[in-house]
C-alpha cells in the first residue's frame, strides 16, 4: 500500500499515527511530502483522489481510499494492535464524536493558517475570530468531559492529539492549554506516545 501524505498535515499525521499503533508501518510506503502547490501537482494527486487532497491511501489493488476517517477505519480493520474504533455501542460513538471534534479543530486551525497567507487587506477578522473560537470551544468541551473520566486511547484520541499538535506547530499564539489542566495533562500523555513522537512535523 502507498500513502500520499505530508509531514505537516494533521490529517495525514492522524493516519500515520494509526499505522504505527496498528503495527502496519512496515506494510505501507509513505510518500511523506506530496506537493500540492501548483496545478500540475494537484492534478497528480487528483488521479488518486478526485478532490486533490491528502491523505489518500492507494491499496495493492490500485483502488484508493480517502479521506482520513475512512483510511483510519480501514487500517484499524487490518492491523494487529488494539482496536481503535469499537465496533458498536457508546464507546464507538464517543470515539467517532471525538474524531469529529479533532478534525474540526484541525479544520479551524488550517483555515486560520491559510487566511493569514492572504494579503492583509483581504483577510477576514470575523472568520479568524470564529475559527479561533472553534478551537477554544473544543478545548472547553474536552476539559468539561475529562472531569467525568480519562480520555483513554482510541481513534478519537489520535485525532485530537494530531489536531492540537497542529495548533501548537502552526499557531502557538493560540493558548488552548490556559485554564484547562485536565486537557493539558491528557494531551501530555498522548504526546509521549511513540506514534506521536515519530510523526512530529519538521522543525524550522
Amino acid at each position: 500500500m502507498r500513502l500520499l501524505s505530508s509531514p505537516t498535515s494533521p490529517y495525514a499525521r492522524k493516519v500515520r499515527m494509526t499505522l504505527i499503533e496498528k503495527g502496519l508501518a512496515d506494510q505501507v510506503t509513505v510518500d511523506a511530502a506530496v506537493p500540492l502547490g501548483t496545478a500540475d501537482e494537484a492534478a497528480a494527486v487528483r488521479r488518486v483522489n478526485p478532490l486533490a487532497k491528502i491523505p489518500a491511501l492507494v491499496l495493492d489493488t490500485g483502488e484508493a481510499l480517502y479521506d482520513s476517517p475512512v483510511i483510519c477505519e480501514y487500517l484499524d480493520s487490518l492491523g494487529t494492535g488494539p482496536t481503535l474504533l469499537p465496533a458498536a455501542g457508546p464507546a464507538r460513538w464517543t470515539a467517532l464524536r471525538r474524531q469529529a471534534l479533532g478534525d474540526g479543530v484541525a479544520d479551524a486551525a488550517f483555515n486560520i493558517v491559510m487566511e493569514h497567507r492572504r494579503p492583509e487587506a483581504q483577510r477576514s477578522t470575523e472568520w479568524l475570530d470564529r475559527w479561533a473560537r472553534a478551537v477554544h470551544g473544543a478545548a472547553d468541551a474536552l476539559e468539561q468531559e475529562l472531569a467525568h473520566g480519562p480520555l483513554g486511547f482510541d481513534l478519537g484520541a489520535i485525532a485530537l492529539s494530531a489536531a492540537f499538535g497542529y495548533v501548537d506547530f502552526r499557531l502557538p499564539q493560540i493558548d488552548w492549554r490556559a485554564g484547562r489542566p485536565r486537557l493539558t495533562e491528557a494531551f501530555a500523555e498522548l504526546a509521549a506516545r511513540p506514534s506521536f513522537v515519530a510523526t512530529a512535523p519538521p522543525k524550522g
